[in-house]
C-alpha cells in the first residue's frame, strides 16, 4: 500500500488501520530507512529489526501522553518517522540535522536520551513512580535490548521495580545481539526462553481450548489462567523475571503485529509491573543487515542492491594499529590478555580473539564489571589491556579508582575515540577522560602525536608497574610506515620538535601535526614559533616545561580535549604552583556538549582549526612585538 507513510505525521493518523495496513506501514518504513542510511549511514540494524514493535507500541499507547523510553536509541528510526519527523529525516547524523539517538528537544515524543546502554529502566521507572506521586494516569513503557540487560545498571532498576510493583511494562527486544552477538549466562537463560518449543505448543493448544468453549464465567476464566501459569513453571526453565515480581508475557514474535498488538494490549492494562519477551531479527528485511548483523549495527554509507559499504581506501586506524600492536605483544607474552565490553569490532579486538582466544574476553556491556575484573587479573600476574571508547570509560570510574589504581595495578587503559567522534555526537565525544582521569593518583595518562607513536606507547605501557591509560582518536592514521621504528620514547618526556622565541606550541596528540602547520603560518608573518609533542600528561614532562617557560615569550597549549580539566589546565597549575610569568594561553574545547557533525567543523567552529589557531595566534602575538622582529 504505496504512499501510507507519507499521511503519518504523528501516531494518531494510524491508530484506526487495520491489520494489513499496519503491516504495509511497516513496510515502507523499512524502505525509508534503507533508502536514507545507505546515503548516511546510521544504526541500521537494530532500527530495521524494531520497526513492527514500534509501529505496535505508538498503536496500542497514547503517545506522546503515555512515556514510551528507549534504550540508547539505536534503534528508534521508525520511531522518529512516525513522530512528524520524515521531513527531516534524510539530514540524520548530519551537522544541523536529526540526531542518531534521541533528543528531548528534537520531539515531544523523546521523552529520554541516551546514548549508553542500560539507563532505559532507571529512567522509566522513575517516571513511573512521579506518575503514582502525582496521582496521574498515564502509562509508562521501556524498550531494552537483550544485549543491555547485561549492565549492571539495568537489574538494578529491576530490583526496584519488582519490589515496588508500580505499574509500568518492560519489553525485551531479544535479537540475540549488542553490538556483537551477546555473550554470557543471561545470553543463554534467554534463549532457553526463547526457544522453549514444548512449551510454546502446549499453551496454543491449551488457548485453542479455552477459547474453544462457551463465553467463560469469571471462576472458569480464572481457572484458565491458572492452568496456562502452571504449564509456564511446568515447562520453562525457571524465570527469573517471575522471581523477581513481574508478570512474565512471552516470548512473542517481534514481527507479528497480530501477535504484538493483542499482547502489548494485555500488557498495559496489567496492574503491576510487566516483562513482554519479545523475539526480533537484527536488519530485518534486508538480506545483507541479516547475514552481517556486526557489520550493519552502525555503518557509514552503503550500496543497497550488494550491501557493499563505501569506503575510501587510506591508511589503518588508530584501532587497527592498536591491536595488531597488541598481538605483536601477546606473540611475546602469555601474561597479556585482553578485555572489551561487548566492543571486538569497534576496538578491533576481534583480531586478538582470533589468535588468542582463550586470553580474549567480552563481558558483555558491563564496563563496570570489565574494569574490577582487569584489577582480579592483575592481582593475580596478569597484563589485563581494557580496550574501551572514551566515552564508556566514563561509566566505569569508581572501579577505575577504587578498584584499579588505589590497589596501583598494572592494568592498561586504551582509550579509543579520545576527541570528537562525528556523526554519535553529544553522549559519545570522547573530550572529558583526561579531566576525570588525570585526579586519580597513580595513575599515567599519555598520547602520541601518530600510530608510530601510539604502537610504541603501547609496547611501553605494557611494562609499567602501574595503571596506565594510553589515549588515541578515532579514524584513521597518517599512514606512516610501522615497519620502520621511530626514535626511542624516553618514558615521561615530551619531544621539542622546534623552538621558537615568540611562541612555543604545546600540543597533544595529532594537534601536535596542527601546531606544526601554524608555525609554518606564523612564519611568514615574521613569527619564530616552536612546537612541543607532550605526549604526556600525567606525568608532565616538567624539565621541559621550565625550559620553555625560560626560552619563549608566550606559550599555547593545543589539544582536543575539554579545557576545563584537560592538558592544558595541568600546565597552567604546574605554571602557578612554580611562579611562571611567561603568558600562557588555552586552547581546547568549550564547556558545552558538541553534537553530531564532522570533527572538522567542530574543530573551526571551536577554533582549533589550523586557520582559526593562526588568526588567534597571530592576534595575541601581534600585540607583543616579535622577538625575531618582522
Amino acid at each position: 500500500m504505496a504512499g501510507v507513510l507519507e499521511g503519518v505525521q504523528s501516531p494518531k493518523d494510524f491508530r484506526h488501520f487495520s491489520l494489513s495496513q499496519l503491516e504495509a506501514l511497516a513496510q515502507e518504513l523499512r524502505q525509508t530507512i534503507l533508502a536514507t542510511t545507505a546515503k548516511t549511514g546510521g544504526h541500521v540494524g537494530a532500527s530495521l529489526g524494531a520497526v513492527e514493535l514500534i509501529l505496535a507500541l505508538h498503536y496500542v499507547y497514547d503517545t506522546p501522553t503515555d512515556r514510551l523510553v528507549f534504550d540508547i536509541g539505536h534503534q528508534a528510526y521508525a520511531h522518529k518517522l512516525l513522530s512528524g519527523r520524515q521531513e527531516g529525516f534524510p539530514t540524520i547524523r548530519q551537522l544541523n540535522g536529526l540526531s542518531g539517538f534521541l533528543k528531548r528537544h528534537e520531539s515531544e515524543f523523546d521523552v529520554w536520551e541516551a546514548g549508553h546502554a542500560g539507563t532505559s529502566l532507571s529512567g522509566a521507572v522513575g517516571m513511573a513512580v512521579a506518575r503514582d506521586l502525582q496521582r496521574a494516569s498515564y502509562d509508562v513503557a521501556a524498550v531494552i535490548g537483550d544485549g543491555a540487560l547485561t549492565a549492571g545498571m539495568a537489574w538494578e532498576a529491576l530490583n526496584q521495580l519488582g519490589h515496588l510493583k508500580t505499574r509500568m511494562v518492560i519489553v525485551v527486544n531479544d535479537n540475540s545481539m549488542s553490538i556483537a552477538p551477546n555473550v554470557g549466562a543471561l545470553s543463554r537463560y534467554l534463549t532457553d526462553l526463547r526457544t522453549a518449543p514444548g512449551y510454546l505448543r502446549m499453551k496454543q493448544d491449551i488457548e485453542g481450548i479455552l477459547e474453544s468453549l462457551p463465553v467463560l464465567g469469571g471462576p472458569l476464566r480464572r481457572a484458565g489462567e491458572r492452568i496456562k501459569d502452571v504449564l509456564h513453571h511446568a515447562v520453562l526453565p525457571g524465570n527469573v523475571f517471575e522471581e523477581l515480581g513481574f508478570k512474565y508475557f512471552g516470548p512473542i514474535d517481534g514481527h507479528d503485529l497480530g501477535s504484538l498488538v493483542p499482547v502489548l494490549r494485555s500488557a498495559r492494562e496489567y496492574d503491576g509491573p510487566v516483562i513482554l519477551h519479545v523475539i526480533t531479527q537484527k536488519g530485518r528485511g534486508y538480506r545483507p543487515a541479516e547475514e552481517r548483523p556486526v557489520q550493519f549495527h552502525g555503518p557509514g554509507p552503503f550500496e543497497i542492491e550488494s550491501g557493499k559499504m563505501i569506503k575510501k581506501a587510506g591508511p589503518p586506524t588508530y584501532s587497527q594499529v592498536f591491536s595488531q600492536t597488541l598481538v605483536e605483544l601477546a606473540a611475546e607474552r602469555s601474561d597479556i590478555v585482553a578485555i572489551t565490553a561487548a566492543m571486538p569490532d569497534g576496538t578491533k579486538l576481534d583480531y586478538f580473539q582470533t589468535r588468542f582466544p582463550d586470553r580474549y574476553f567480552d563481558v558483555g556491556i558491563a564496563e563496570q564489571h570489565a574494569a574490577t575484573f582487569a584489577a582480579g587479573l592483575a592481582v593475580a600476574g596478569l597484563r589485563p589491556v581494557f580496550a574501551v571508547y572514551s566515552t564508556f570509560l566514563q561509566r566505569a570510574y569508581d572501579q577505575l579508582i577504587h578498584d584499579v589504581c588505589h590497589q596501583n595495578l598494572p592494568v592498561l587503559f586504551a582509550v579509543d575515540r579520545a576527541g570528537l567522534v562525528g556523526g554519535d555526537g553529544a553522549t559519545h565525544q570522547g573530550v572529558y577522560d583526561l579531566a576525570f582521569l588525570r585526579t586519580v593518583p597513580n595513575i599515567e595518562i599519555v598520547m602520541g602525536k601518530d600510530e608510530r607513536e601510539l604502537k610504541e606507547l603501547i609496547r611501553m605501557a605494557v611494562e609499567r608497574p602501574g595503571p596506565v591509560a594510553v589515549r588515541y582518536p578515532r579514524g584513521a592514521g597518517r599512514g606512516l610506515p610501522l615497519e620502520e621504528a621511530g626514535e626511542p620514547i624516553p618514558w615521561g618526556k615530551a619531544e621539542w620538535i622546534h623552538q621558537g622565541r615568540d611562541l612555543t606550541i604545546i600540543a597533544l596528540g595529532p594537534m601536535v601535526y596542527h601546531a606544526l602547520e601554524v608555525r609554518e603560518k606564523l612564519a611568514t608573518l615574521g613569527f619564530d614559533v616552536g612546537v612541543v609533542n607532550a605526549r604526556f600528561v600525567k606525568p608532565l614532562d616538567e624539565q621541559m616545561l621550565e625550559a620553555v617557560a625560560q626560552s619563549t615569550g608566550a606559550v599555547m597549549t593545543l589539544e582536543e580535549h575539554a579545557l576545563a580539566g584537560g592538558f592544558g589546565s595541568a600546565v597552567a597549575e604546574w605554571a602557578n604552583t612554580r611562579g611562571i610569568t611567561t603568558p600562557i594561553r588555552l586552547e581546547g574545547l568549550p564547556d558545552v556538549f558538541i553534537d553530531h557533525g564532522p570533527t572538522d567543523y567542530y574543530l573551526d567552529l571551536y577554533g582549533l582549526s589550523v586557520e582559526a589557531l593562526s588568526r588567534k595566534a597571530e592576534e595575541w602575538l601581534g600585540r607583543r612585538t616579535p622577538a625575531s622582529g618582522r
